[in-house]
């Protein structure tokens, strides 16, 4: 069993490392607390893009790939609204690389002109490529701006318009990096063969020198709820279809996230859900139908995704008919305790082949970090869920007065 430990630097820096000494590689993840809702609403889609320019050469090293598939190792990073992350994989024994490489961008990166070019010439392809010329590629704006007019939730990740992402100037850039990726807003979490003394020593040696910065701060209030249904259409060069029916739910720290979780798996994870049963496998009016969650930080959305096997209006009519049934019924009865238990088993399931992966386990170390709490203690907050305290959490989200619903047509 791999244990896990815990040390801070005088500079804010957090680390948590879960030493396995079976293990021949490491992860190293390092996670900005910055992401999509730290933007200007005058000027989106940065957060992502700089996630593209943080290996475009940082201080002292102007390339970062090379050195680190030199040792062996591979890098990837993601951004969500709420985060941005980095990870590295490398042979265990080579794990300094990994540190003095991800040290030099935590200190500051190049600045480079060419590097600028470059990233926002391959993001504006990208937001090309993912919201222009795909089919739905644009339900996003659409969905989210729906419901999030007056919060960054509103834009998507990757940004409202490409446009925004040609303006962002090497200004733009040095103001985004020193406000907010510094050794005190992030955590690093490690995974792997690295003795506990060993890590340390590294990384006061590679991280301690690296100083604390001003995190800009965040004055955006939480997202109201709806007041009345909403409603959008759209239409475009799609097969079918679309309909997505959303309704507010609490952020991460909210007693109902985890009840609004339990809501979408017993609505749609896997063949004995309610979903496959009663609205797929009868093949009326489906061809595909989900539910999942927005899991953010601010109030995030319970999602309800529907692709139908026909087109007209009463086929929609009929559609959301049979989903709002479905939604009905969790509201008016409690479910029955052995689907619950079915619900919490396969999450405990899913979770415990996810930490077997350490890259999965790197990266659940650090958001429970920065939230605060220890991933042992994320499944009891599951099991304590009750028959009737779903049906209640149930009541509150879905509310047909605060339904909002976005309609996408063939053209």
């Amino acid at each position: 069993m791999a244990e896990t430990f815990r040390f801070s630097l005088p500079n804010g820096l957090r680390v948590v490392h879960s030493y396995n000494p079976t293990a021949s590689m490491a992860v190293g993840n390092t996670l900005y607390d910055v992401g999509g809702r730290d933007e200007s609403p005058d000027h989106t889609g940065l957060a992502h893009l700089f996630e593209h320019l943080m290996f475009g050469g940082s201080a002292n090293i102007p390339d970062f790939d090379g050195p680190l598939q030199a040792a062996g190792g591979s890098s990837n990073a993601w951004t969500s609204n709420d985060f941005t992350c980095f990870h590295d994989i490398i042979p265990a024994h080579n794990i300094e690389t990994a540190l003095w490489l991800e040290s030099d961008r935590m200190l500051s990166l190049a600045f480079s002109d060419k590097a600028l070019e470059v990233q926002r010439s391959v993001v504006v392809e990208e937001f090309k490529e993912v919201c222009l010329n795909r089919p739905y590629g644009d339900m996003g704006h659409l969905l989210f701006g729906m419901a999030y007019p007056d919060h960054p939730y509103g834009v998507p990740v990757i940004g409202r318009d490409f446009h925004d992402i040609e303006k962002t100037t090497q200004d733009d850039v040095r103001r985004w990096f020193y406000s907010h990726y510094a050794p005190n807003n992030a955590v690093m979490s490690v995974v792997g063969n690295i003795s506990p003394d060993k890590l340390q020593r590294l990384v006061e040696k590679w991280y301690g020198e690296i100083p604390r910065r001003e995190i800009a701060p965040r004055t955006f209030p939480d997202p109201e709820l709806p007041r009345s249904p909403r409603l959008v259409e759209a239409s475009g060069n799609v097969p079918q279809t679309a309909i997505t029916i959303a309704y507010q739910m609490g952020g991460y720290k909210s007693p109902s996230y985890v009840k609004a979780d339990l809501i979408s798996d017993i609505l749609a994870n896997g063949q004995a859900s309610r979903f496959y049963r009663r609205l797929l496998m009868p093949g009326c009016y489906f061809s595909d139908v989900d539910a999942s969650i927005l899991g953010t930080e601010h109030p995030g959305l319970l999602l309800i995704n529907a692709k139908l096997l026909d087109r007209g209006a009463d086929a929609e009519k009929a559609a959301i008919e049979a989903i709002n049934k479905e939604l009905a019924e969790l509201v008016e009865t409690e479910v029955a305790p052995s689907e619950l238990e079915r619900c919490v088993n396969r999450l405990e399931s899913d979770r415990v082949f996810s930490m077997m992966n350490p890259l999965q386990k790197a990266q659940s170390l650090a958001l429970a970090e920065i939230h605060g709490e220890n991933i042992e203690d994320i499944l009891p907050r599951y099991r304590a869920v009750t028959p009737a305290s779903l049906r209640e959490a149930a009541r509150d989200i879905i509310d047909p007065y605060r339904s909002m619903t976005l309609i996408y047509r063939p053209r």
